[in-house]
């Protein structure tokens, strides 16, 4: 059987970052952001933040707590959840924003086709992106995906655990950088794990190698990884060979 895999969007083959970057300095200005990104505790003060925001309550509030319940956290900015708020509602006004990202990697969409083609994996591409204007956000993400190389793509919009979905398509690999996603993968699905771990300053998460997260510091090192698999006409399965490929014990449950 060829093996199925499931790549996540942004942070792994996406720049979120930058294009979100972009828009908080349209949002507060450089000054601001400058401030965010140089000092991880040095941010807008609650009073600026309060003023330029505006007050949330009463319905306003339950309407920001449910927005933020589908939509990605902002992890290499300092700002507020309420200021998260407030660019991710300006980030919705923008036209077809999903669009406008680039490749983390440059080329990796396209070497990710040709590795398909060559290889015979069923590929699809995850994403918990919000609706912007323009284009849906699954259309978009298509769009960008055939603009970077990849003809045809299958993207799910999808909220809630990426165990679940592996394990109702019966994949066999998911790509992730947010390490609860790849934990979910591992509680609710027979998938393999792969986590992007880009900065190797930051701790990673302890149990993440004790319950068989490979974790790699660039898509192209996992590709060079999964390029080695092949059917296999022994009684070995395909997730059997992709452990063995990272070179993780195998479990009980193969």
């Amino acid at each position: 059987m060829p093996l199925r895999i499931a790549f996540d969007l942004d942070g792994v083959l996406a720049d979120m970052d930058s294009a979100l970057l972009r828009q908080a300095e349209v949002v507060f200005g450089e000054a601001a952001t400058r401030r965010t990104q140089s000092s991880p505790s040095v941010g807008l003060s609650p009073a600026g933040d309060a003023a330029s925001a505006g007050a949330v309550d009463g319905a306003d509030a339950d309407a920001a707590d449910a927005q933020a319940d589908v939509t990605p956290p902002i992890v290499h900015m300092n700002l507020s959840p309420r200021q998260q708020r407030r660019l991710w509602r300006h980030v919705t006004q923008v036209e077809n924003f999903w669009q406008s990202l680039e490749e983390i990697e440059p080329g990796t969409v396209a070497r990710i086709a040709q590795l398909a083609e060559r290889r015979r994996w069923e590929v699809i591409f995850l994403t918990k992106r919000p609706e912007t204007l323009g284009a849906t956000a699954q259309v978009q993400s298509q769009r960008w995906l055939e603009a970077k190389g990849f003809l045809l793509p299958s993207v799910y919009v999808v909220q809630g655990s990426r165990g679940r979905v592996a394990a109702a398509l019966s994949l066999d690999v998911v790509i992730d950088d947010r390490p609860e996603n790849c934990f979910d993968v591992v509680s609710d699905s027979q998938a393999k794990p792969i986590l992007v771990w880009r900065d190797r300053r930051e701790a990673l998460p302890a149990a993440a190698e004790r319950l068989g997260i490979s974790i790699v510091s660039t898509v192209a090192e996992c590709l060079n990884v999964l390029a080695k698999a092949a059917p296999q006409p022994s009684a070995m399965s395909m997730l059997q060979l992709v452990r063995r490929l990272f070179g993780l014990k195998e479990t009980e449950d193969t």
